[in-house]
């Protein structure tokens, strides 16, 4: 039977690890409390404490038959141990036998920086503008060298802005905690979370040492746009626009603000073969709020998770 180990089975991974165990998988992972460790047992996981300060009591018997690896964490401010999972447990991982038939790293397309509403692909070299930005690319960087340095197939996916239910436009609505930035000309992409899903699932059937892929959707767009829409949806009227200069944002908000590209997918699709089931916003919001209406209320989701992953 394989087995999936999520370091970190937060928003992303748990989509993944639910479509898994439908097809048979048993799926392990870590997170930082035991409260959530509890939380997760009870869906059916094998949840083991682990954080950036406290790495697993017993490694070997946790990661035991793992043949597929994950690991959403988001890097470390400590420059000599940049990513907490191979800092802590790299050994044991390299140490795994049979060897790893998969290894996927989430990382994100801050590593690209502001590329003034140019499009970006694979291709195209990192020039991080922001302190978060850096570090993701040092993280891509030493799982990359983990990866040649122990011949396994370490993939790196660059998520765009992650959405979905539980994470959205609409519930942020919702909760009343949505806002309309007017940044004049700032677009980025977005990905839903059951596409990442679909994504890594496809990487994992065609796996490629080395191979990075940006997981974004086909329409950029200015935020304003998406919650302009997603007021539409509900039937409510959007937030007032607030012009960038004037919002009150933390500095890791305007970081991101600082940023403007379309992101190029064609990579994803041609190699992997991945047709995204929400190419856009749209298709994502609307998809959520019928079925919410289907089941009767809100349909099940998360809140964001400490690595944005």
């Amino acid at each position: 039977m394989p087995r999936l180990f999520c370091f970190g089975l937060g928003y992303s991974a748990r989509a993944l690890a639910r479509r898994l165990m439908e097809q048979g998988w048993s799926v392990a992972g870590t997170s930082r409390t035991a409260q959530k460790c509890a939380a997760l047992n009870a869906e059916g996981f094998d949840a083991h404490l682990f954080s950036d300060a406290s790495p697993m009591a017993d490694p070997a018997t946790a990661l035991a038959g793992t043949t597929h690896v994950l690991s959403s964490i988001a890097p470390s401010r400590d420059p000599d141990a940049i990513d907490p999972v191979l800092s802590a447990h790299g050994d044991a991982l390299a140490a795994i036998e049979p060897r790893l038939s998969w290894v996927g790293y989430l990382s994100t397309t801050s590593v690209y920086g502001d590329r003034d509403g140019a499009w970006t692909d694979e291709q195209a070299p990192l020039r991080p503008t922001s302190e978060r930005g850096e570090r993701r690319v040092k993280a891509e960087r030493v799982w990359q060298g983990f990866g040649r340095d122990n011949a396994l197939p370490v993939h790196c996916f660059r998520l765009a802005g992650i959405y979905g239910p539980g994470r959205s436009a609409i519930d942020q609505l919702r909760s009343g905690t949505a806002r309309r930035i007017d940044k004049q000309g700032q677009v980025f992409n977005r990905i839903h979370v059951d596409d990442i899903a679909t994504i890594l699932i496809a990487s994992m059937q065609r796996p490629r040492a080395g191979a990075v892929y940006n997981c974004a959707d086909d329409e950029p767009a200015p935020s304003s746009d998406v919650m302009a829409f997603a007021a539409q949806l509900l039937g409510v009227e959007p937030p007032p626009l607030i012009p960038f200069d004037e919002a009150d944002i933390s500095p890791m908000a305007r970081g991101f603000y600082s940023e403007n590209k379309r992101t190029d997918n064609w990579l994803m699709k041609s190699e992997l073969g991945v047709s995204l089931a929400y190419p856009n916003y749209r298709a994502g919001l609307r998809a959520q709020l019928s079925a919410e209406q289907e089941s009767g209320g809100k349909a099940a989701g998360a809140p964001p998770s400490r690595s944005g992953l």
